[in-house]
């Protein structure tokens, strides 16, 4: 890496900036799981690489820069994985799961508070919040998730899953509420074109377009949590639902060019019955 970066190297490495690279780094990460969603170990080795390439690029420009090298950056992950698992290096007592997440979360708010200590900056109301450093860059549900597990850990949660079903009933309720202010001829909640629902942009006011999308975001979270409550990774299942649906629909894609036609020409009756046909030949027998 070093040696791509500097003088007579690569021209495209040495071009790279943090900020070039994130790119990368994202479309690597879901280039992992995807290889791991499709048990490819032979692709996972490889996908593996490109990712630590990531962690080498960074800490070599860092290093350029005389901030930290990648041993830094080894040295560190080394202590943290140290001080973080007291029961297994030091004399703590967890025997399950659920105690070690605790112990986790308990050092982590610790080390957090030490850190902003030393910065002088220990009273920001951030800082003090359980919520405090879950990133809003991550993939929106990711973030739903984690942001609802850490509210969970002190209390804040539903007593049982009935009660995510009710939620989750209460705020289809209150969309079908706001959908009442959609006007005639809007294109909201009716095909426009092909079985293509809401396609373009609906001729609805700014302010009502605001209050389905919190309404939509309501209904995202509450499942979010019934992914957690069944501990699920929403990211992950609604990955596979996407894996899914493209595989069905380009069966029904591909039996309608055997016949000479594209689901274009095809009706809305024949197409659901080809994806009928395409949801048997993936059951078991």
């Amino acid at each position: 890496m070093a040696r791509l970066r500097a003088p007579g190297g690569c021209p495209w490495d040495r071009e790279q900036t943090f900020d070039s690279i994130k790119p990368y780094t994202l479309e690597e990460a879901y280039e992992v799981l995807e290889a791991i969603d499709n048990r490819d170990w032979s692709e996972l080795t490889g996908e593996l690489g490109d990712l630590l390439l990531q962690v080498l690029f960074y800490s070599q420009m860092a290093s350029e820069e005389g901030r930290f090298s990648v041993d830094d950056v080894l040295d560190r992950l080394s202590t943290k994985l140290v001080d973080r698992h007291p029961h297994v290096f030091g004399d703590v007592k967890a025997d399950t799961s659920a105690e070690v997440l605790r112990n986790w979360e308990a050092l982590k708010a610790e080390e957090k508070k030490k850190r902003l200590g030393e910065n002088g900056d220990a009273h920001s109301n951030d800082a003090e919040s359980v919520l405090a450093g879950v990133s809003s860059k991550m993939p929106a549900l990711m973030e739903a998730y984690k942001l609802s597990s850490r509210a969970a850990r002190v209390g804040f949660d539903w007593p049982e899953m009935g009660g995510l079903f009710a939620k989750l009933e209460e705020e289809t309720v209150e969309l079908r509420e706001e959908l009442k202010g959609v006007p005639l001829g809007s294109g909201v909640g009716t095909p426009s074109g092909k079985g293509i629902a809401g396609s373009g942009k609906p001729e609805i006011s700014s302010e009502l377009r605001a209050r389905l999308e919190d309404e939509v975001g309501d209904m995202f979270f509450v499942l979010v949590n019934i992914a957690r409550f069944l501990a699920l990774d929403p990211e992950s299942a609604l990955r596979k639902t996407n894996r899914k649906f493209k595989r069905r629909f380009q069966w029904m894609e591909e039996r309608l060019r055997d016949g000479g036609r594209s689901p274009q020409q095809a009706s809305m009756d024949e197409l659901e019955a080809l994806w009928q046909e395409a949801k048997q030949q993936e059951e078991p027998a």
